[in-house]
């Protein structure tokens, strides 16, 4: 009970200074004198009474966390924050006369925080100033905290994978227990994401994009979620320079905020090459936007190369990436391009970024081991110790990567099938199902690009709002709560 109260008592906290970001979107909507006021005034204050509730009751728990209780508190933080951020959205719309179900609402909220970008919402273009702020905003929030959970709190929880990125990170994580040097480690990595999310804004700003624009997708751009404050997204603005700007910070986003804390620290681009994750990632994603791009255009679906490379280039970068922005349907091509990406979209970002996926670190680890094999088969007394950035790989991490795959694999099948059995077809089904584990967004068929959730019942919904949770949360922390063991003494 005592470690359930500390846990508790860091979730009441985090709830309280949550609440606070809806001061932004509170005052904008009271400076532009729109209809989401209200809705932001009242969720302020259940949000900020919810939260301090959970400190009074349980601040006498207060205790230093170990990593076994960090699985519940990532856990606990994720799913009432959404429940928190969904508050304004309910209170709007049910005051606007416009039908919004919980089950909705939450869904919208859990995209923006895991950075996912799906939607259920249409007409964006119609909403107040406030409620478009309040969902990208979201995403650039989730983005902070994916920053703390990805390079400071999963390589201490041992999942797989982050364990190697550890030794990257700019402060000393060689603790076993959540102490405040992750403070210290959030901060630089806080301090480049400001840095890039400011680049881009003023990036966005000199290609056209007004400042309340600019701020949007920004937000969703830097955090890789793919929010848009038009039901086209960018196809509205049907603009190249826009596009340009999106692909570099999309990219960037992609790449360990570390490496780039790094590349700053030592002046020099030598940390990039260094990484092992960067390079893979840009050959990996950057080759396969050009064979997509001549595949659009030698069967014909462009007939101009540079229009197919336009829309080639920026799709792959943007599904791949985890994003979701669209200019045109890409559904409509022919499946093995759309398939093709969102495979991509798996995989191919990096661990310490704020993309979703399994992580190129993983991928990485795993072909090595496959490469091993093939080895120990041709030359059976041979040694061949898998190494990563120089540095030897012991084979409990390689263990937690192959039990995460099977979990990813697993829950990919599971989700799939259940969305099946309640009517769903096949592709629908299966890309629902990847853009949401892989916090990637919009799907194939009526999920699509132009399309978007609300056609999904509210069971399905719940299906992929869990679907997402345990994609951001890397399968294996949530899992592990459902186990009888984690519960015992």
């Amino acid at each position: 009970m005592k470690r359930l109260l500390a846990t508790f008592y860091v979730a009441g906290l985090t709830m309280g200074v949550f609440a606070l970001t809806m001061l932004l979107p509170l005052v904008v909507a009271y400076v532009g004198d729109d209809a989401g006021f209200t809705a932001f005034l009242d969720g302020f204050l259940l949000a900020f009474g919810g939260g301090a509730a959970v400190w009074l009751v349980t601040r006498r728990g207060r205790s230093e966390l170990n990593a076994r209780d960090g699985f519940l508190l990532v856990s606990v933080v994720w799913v009432s924050l959404p429940l928190l951020a969904a508050i304004p959205f309910l209170i709007y719309f049910d005051r606007a006369g416009i039908p919004l179900s919980f089950t909705d609402a939450y869904f919208e909220a859990m995209s923006g925080l895991t950075t996912t970008g799906a939607t259920v919402l249409t007409g964006l273009d119609h909403l107040p100033a406030s409620i478009n702020l309040w969902r990208a905003t979201l995403v650039w929030i989730g983005g902070l905290g994916i920053l703390v959970l990805a390079v400071a709190i999963l390589p201490l929880l041992g999942v797989g994978g982050h364990q190697v990125v550890r030794a990257e990170t700019p402060g000393p994580m060689k603790d076993e227990r959540l102490t405040p040097r992750i403070a210290s480690t959030a901060k630089a990595l806080y301090a480049v994401y400001f840095g890039l999310s400011v680049l881009c804004l003023i990036a966005y700003r000199g290609v056209g994009l007004s400042w309340f624009e600019a701020w949007c997708h920004t937000a969703t751009t830097m955090g890789l979620g793919g929010f848009s404050t038009k039901d086209a997204g960018f196809a509205y603005f049907d603009s190249v320079p826009l596009e340009i700007v999106s692909m570099i910070f999309m990219t960037l986003a992609g790449i360990n905020f570390a490496t780039h804390f790094n590349a700053l620290r030592q002046g020099s681009l030598r940390a990039y090459r260094a990484c092992p994750q960067t390079v893979p990632y840009l050959v990996i994603m950057l080759g396969a936007g050009l064979v997509i791009s001549a595949y659009l255009y030698f069967r014909g679906v462009y007939h101009d190369p540079l229009q197919a490379l336009r829309y080639g280039m920026f799709h792959t970068i943007s599904v791949a990436t985890t994003t979701g922005y669209a200019t045109v349907d890409y559904a409509v091509w022919p499946l093995v391009a759309p398939l093709t990406m969102l495979l991509l979209s798996g995989f191919v970002t990096s661990a310490g970024s704020t993309g979703g996926g399994i992580k190129m670190i993983r991928a990485v680890l795993l072909a090595k081991q496959a490469r091993n094999e093939l080895v120990v088969m041709l030359h059976p007394n041979a040694v061949s110790p898998i190494r990563m950035g120089g540095r030897l790989v012991n084979q409990r991490v390689m263990a937690s990567v192959l039990a995460f795959m099977m979990v990813y694999g697993l829950s990919i099948g599971v989700f799939t099938s259940l969305l099946l059995v309640s009517g769903l077809e096949p592709i629908t089904a299966f890309s629902a199902v990847l853009a949401t584990i892989n916090n990637t967004g919009p799907g194939l068929g009526p999920v699509g690009p132009m399309g978007n959730f609300a056609v999904l019942t509210d069971f399905q919904t719940w299906v992929c709002t869990f679907a997402m949770l345990i994609g951001r949360l890397e399968l294996l922390t949530v899992v592990v709560l459902f186990t009888s063991m984690f519960w015992r003494k």
